[in-house]
Formats: C-alpha cells, structure tokens, sequence
C-alpha cells in the first residue's frame, strides 16, 4: 500500500468505512512495521515536543539567535498590557507559533512539520484551535495523524523544502497541514480537510524563500505566525462550506509548478527578496564579520 495523493487517501477512507486519522495511523503502522498503537503514542510524544518548544520558545529570550530576541515574550507581554486586536484564538496562534519559531532559532527542540523552517505553524493553529475547542488528548493525536496525512500527499507529489519550491513548500504546506487538523478537530469530513488544506496553500502559491543571512530567523519567524492564522482562516472557511474549487491535489502540482519557475535567488540562497534588499545585505555582513559565518 503506498497513498500518493488526496484523492487516494479519502478513497480508501470510504472504502474501508475507516475516519481519515484511522486510515493515516493504518498506513504508518505499515510503513514502519509496527503497530497503530505504537504510531499513536509516537503522535503523543510529538504532542508533547510541540507543547515543550511553545513553553520554552516563549520564554526564550534569545541569546542563541542571531537576529530576533524574544518574539515570544514580546507578543504575550504585549498581550497582557492590553496592546493587541483579536480574540485569544487568532492572538494565541501568534504566540504559539512566534515562540517555537524563536525556540527553533535558539536551537531547541522542535517538530518539524513538514520542515524546521515551518516548526511554528501547526502548533500556533492547532494548539490554540485545541484549546478553543477543549479538546482531549486522543482528539489531538487524532488531529496530528491527520496533519500527517495531508503531508503525506504533500511530500508525495510536490517539494516540501523552500531550497525546492520556495517557502509556499514550506509555510505553504504547514499551513495547509494546519488547516486539514484543525477541520478534523472541529468534527469536519475528510472533503473539508482537503478543502481546508486546498484553501490554505492557494494563499501562500508564490511565496519565495529568502532567508536574511542564511538564518532561519527574519522573515521565517514571523513568517510562520502569519501562515498559522492563514491555516485558521482556512479551516473557518471549510466549515462553513466554502469550496476550494481546485481540488488539493491539483494546487499542490500547481506549486509544483511555480516552484519550478522560481529563479534560483529566491530558493532558500538568501541571494534575493529580503535577503537581497540593503538591509538585508548589511545584516548579514555584520553577522559574517561578528560570528565569521
């Protein structure tokens, strides 16, 4: 058994009469010779990394990072003086995924989903949405599996690396893998995880790569935060029934395709877009100089 796209994975789901997380949790048993229940403790113990990098990510205050301090810290105190718009769903997001972009650029642990550079984007959407929802542990681990699925037949027919396709490879993925668990923890069907899923990677279809100095720091951090809230909007907008209209696996060849068009200076070699722009020049020459990168 090998799945290979999203038409493949909903297929079997209705084949079998299996839910989407059960089928997904099926097929990695199979892929590593172990057992469903094995495969969900392993999801649990991800859980439990995504939680840590939130916690530790926000109280970080950045010694190890080379161009952000403390986005974390910054955005909850902020939180607490009253200085932010938005509920706490969208206002959570942020923080959640600013402090484990932070933690990940301070070198801690993180889960990389689908890639370290977007570390921060499913934790930001789903943790906040978990919390909104009040959701258990199985549902989470549920919502994980699924997240998984949708990077499978990400991974399956496109890039997921920005050195490949840019970041929509890689904030684009996250943020539709975001999306589709979301949807599911909210009680969706598998039709609009993919929908949710369709919705958040059109929105990020031609977003270069473009590291300032090589880190994954500016603008991947704040990148991530962004893309976190773009999952959530596509999730509400699933629910409510809105279409996609291209189906996911169809957008996913789409950002295929514009990955392939992308000049190589905006592909993760920080020789275009921000990276390129004065600022960004001297940033980095006065990294080089200071670390001797």
């Amino acid at each position: 058994m090998q799945i290979t796209s999203a038409s493949q994975l909903l297929e079997l789901c209705g084949e079998r009469n299996q839910s989407l997380s059960h089928v997904v949790a099926e097929y990695e048993a199979f892929r590593a010779g172990t057992t469903v229940q094995a495969v969900r403790e392993r999801m649990g113990e991800t859980l439990q990394v995504m939680r840590a990098s939130v916690e530790k990510g926000r109280e970080d205050q950045g010694e190890l990072s080379r161009l952000i301090t403390g986005y974390g810290r910054l955005f909850a105190e902020a939180d607490q003086k009253g200085c932010l718009l938005g509920q706490s769903l969208f206002k959570n997001a942020i923080l959640y995924a600013l402090s484990v972009g932070q933690y990940n650029a301070s070198l801690g642990r993180i889960v990389a989903c689908p890639t370290a550079g977007s570390c921060g984007v499913v934790p930001g959407a789903l943790l906040a949405a978990a919390e909104e929802l009040g959701s258990g542990e199985e549902e989470l681990i549920d919502a994980l599996l699924v997240m998984g699925g949708v990077g499978i037949v990400s991974a399956a027919q496109g890039p997921i690396s920005g050195a490949e396709g840019g970041c929509q490879a890689e904030c684009g993925v996250a943020s539709a893998m975001a999306a589709g668990a979301v949807v599911y923890l909210a009680g969706g069907s598998g039709e609009a995880v993919f929908g949710a899923a369709s919705l958040a990677l059109q929105s990020h279809l031609g977003l270069v790569c473009d590291p300032v100095a090589s880190l994954v720091e500016v603008p991947c951090v704040t990148r991530n935060a962004t893309s976190a809230v773009t999952a959530l909007a596509a999730a509400n907008m699933a629910l409510a029934g809105i279409p996609a209209l291209i189906p996911y696996d169809e957008v996913v060849g789409a950002m295929k395709a514009v990955g392939k068009a992308l000049p190589e200076s905006l592909r993760e070699t920080s020789l275009g877009g921000l990276a390129a722009t004065p600022t960004g020049q001297r940033l980095a020459q006065r990294l080089q100089e200071k670390h001797r990168l």
